[in-house]
């Protein structure tokens, strides 16, 4: 895919991913878990790479952050969550670690990742064994709408050139 087509395919989908956040989240004390994040994590994975995946989640971390519907916590969930779904899929090239990428990355080192940030920054009591569960929650239903979708769109050949592992800019990795 063409790097311009990639920066419009990862505009559109951070901009989904943004008004989305608006109205589909759970709140979970002081953290809003947010699954067409995590959704939109695999997409990015799988369709765009792991640089914009990451750009993705950076671009909707931020503006879900500035327009008030998302929080601090947003950065490190998504961001490591979709790198690391990225990763795993751009070496195994199968759905399934994509979304697996998805779940560990955000569900257990974004959510170790942001231990910190709730303690330090916004001092927030919390558990690492609170955060942990309601990440992995949210990773897991999102990644899993990702993956169904993705696997309906290549099942119908809906997908075609498109996807990470067709790219010819897929050489580096």
């Amino acid at each position: 895919m063409q790097k311009t087509k990639k920066l419009t395919v990862t505009a559109l989908i951070a901009a989904i991913t943004t008004f989305t956040s608006g109205f589909i989240y759970i709140p979970i004390g002081f953290a809003k878990i947010f699954p067409i994040q995590h959704f939109a994590n695999v997409l990015s994975a799988v369709l765009l790479g792991p640089w914009y995946a990451l750009a993705q989640a950076l671009i909707s971390s931020t503006l879900r952050n500035m327009l008030g519907t998302g929080s601090l916590f947003a950065y490190p969930g998504s961001m490591i969550g979709a790198l690391f779904a990225a990763f795993m899929y751009a070496k195994t090239k199968k759905l399934i670690y994509a979304a697996l990428g998805e779940v560990i990355g955000t569900g257990i080192l974004g959510a170790m990742a942001t231990y910190p940030i709730a303690i330090l920054i916004l001092g927030k009591e919390a558990t690492l064994l609170g955060l942990i569960p309601a990440f992995t929650i949210s990773s897991f239903t999102g990644a899993l709408l990702g993956y169904a979708l993705l696997k309906v769109m290549m099942k119908n050949n809906a997908i075609g050139g498109i996807s990470f592992e067709n790219s010819t800019n897929n050489r580096r990795i």
